[in-house]
């Protein structure tokens, strides 16, 4: 009876180790393996990446910009569109379950041509004075940072002025403002922040820097597509008085992206006012004979005085207004400078799939001259 005893429990332990044994087998992750990554850098800053391995459900992805933010990948592709030059380090884990993955690195470094951010090399340069003139006030943009002449507006423009007024689509940053190379770049950037797609930048002078009158040379080389709207511009120093448009508005240079014909190679010079409590407000355009704003730097200008405004391109007269009547005393007072890249907004529509991303209008240099 012992002896049967001790059988049974013997052939019970046996049962007990091979059930064990079995199940941990059965338990047994396979881990990916042949992990390959392969990358590829495409127009404006794409750079596309093509993942294989074996035994894979996922892919977790980091394209070196934050350490915390991973993409999840099902398919074997994954793309990202890099806005600034430099050196990234890319993760690839391959998962056969969320905790079970083998990793690969990757380098990648972009340049500034890459980025489609590069400056013209040629274009219209204006003379640094005029006779009859003095230069009172300049910016030439070097170093690596923005003067103390210039403020940030930042945001949407809410509560109090939604889509800054024109249904705009773009979130105003610091980060979109550079100065690098001798020039001030305003970057347009399709990315999502603070509840919009898109993302730009928008200074001002107002405070630190006002003219009444004068010579205004800025040179600047523009972006283009469909949806860019970039603008030198200025507003009456008084408007937090006044408000707007009693306060006057200058548009020095705007121009409605867009690859169809009087878009990308067209610029408007253009004054808003108050006409008896209505809007008022009168401008011209200049279309150049070939190419577009992006493939050199020009001279935008007004030439100002107290009867009143010209436009002028690379040093051509293109448009004029008569400020001499009583009620455009709007452009009798100080103004200061505003620059910025809109994107989307009532004039020059949303973008769409032909806009590239990014964009930006790279500023040489603004300089005021009044009589002596």
């Amino acid at each position: 009876m012992q002896k049967n005893q001790f059988l049974l429990c013997l052939v019970l332990s046996s049962f007990i180790w091979f059930s064990c044994t079995k199940g941990e087998e059965d338990d047994t992750v396979l881990l990916p393996s042949n992990l390959d990554v392969l990358v590829s850098k495409e127009a404006n800053g794409l750079v596309r990446l093509t993942l294989s391995a074996s035994n894979t459900n996922f892919y977790l992805v980091n394209f070196g910009i934050s350490a915390g933010d991973w993409v999840r990948v099902t398919g074997n592709e994954a793309t990202y569109t890099y806005s600034d030059p430099g050196r990234y380090n890319i993760s690839v884990q391959a998962h056969s379950t969320e905790s079970d993955f083998i990793t690969a690195f990757s380098i990648i470094t972009l340049s500034n041509a890459e980025l489609g951010v590069e400056f013209p090399k040629n274009g219209y340069e204006s003379p640094e004075e005029y006779e009859g003139y003095q230069m009172v006030w300049n910016d030439e943009f070097e170093g690596n940072s923005l003067s103390d002449d210039w403020v940030y507006e930042l945001g949407d423009g809410c509560p109090g002025l939604c889509g800054w007024g024109n249904n705009e689509l773009q979130y105003y940053r610091r980060e979109n403002t550079e100065v690098r190379e001798g020039f001030l770049v305003i970057k347009a950037l399709r990315e999502n922040f603070g509840g919009k797609n898109y993302t730009s930048s928008r200074i001002k002078t107002q405070g630190k820097q006002s003219f009444k009158y004068g010579r205004i040379d800025i040179r600047a080389a523009l972006p283009r597509g469909q949806g860019l709207w970039p603008a030198l511009w200025m507003l009456g120093e008084n408007i937090p008085q006044v408000g707007w448009p009693a306060c006057g508005e200058i548009d020095i240079m705007e121009m409605v992206g867009g690859s169809q014909d009087g878009k990308d190679n067209t610029v408007h010079g253009t004054v808003h006012w108050d006409s008896n409590g209505n809007w008022a407000n009168y401008g011209g355009s200049k279309r150049l004979e070939q190419g577009i704003f992006n493939d050199k730097f020009h001279v935008f200008s007004i030439i100002w005085d107290e009867g009143k405004i010209v436009w002028l391109l690379d040093n051509v007269v293109y448009h004029e207004i008569d400020t001499s009547p009583q009620g455009l005393n709007e452009f009798r007072e100080s103004f200061f400078f505003l620059f910025n890249v809109a994107v989307g907004g009532n004039w020059p529509g949303s973008p769409d799939e032909t806009t590239v991303f990014p964009q930006q209008m790279a500023v040489d240099y603004v300089r005021v001259f009044q009589k002596i």
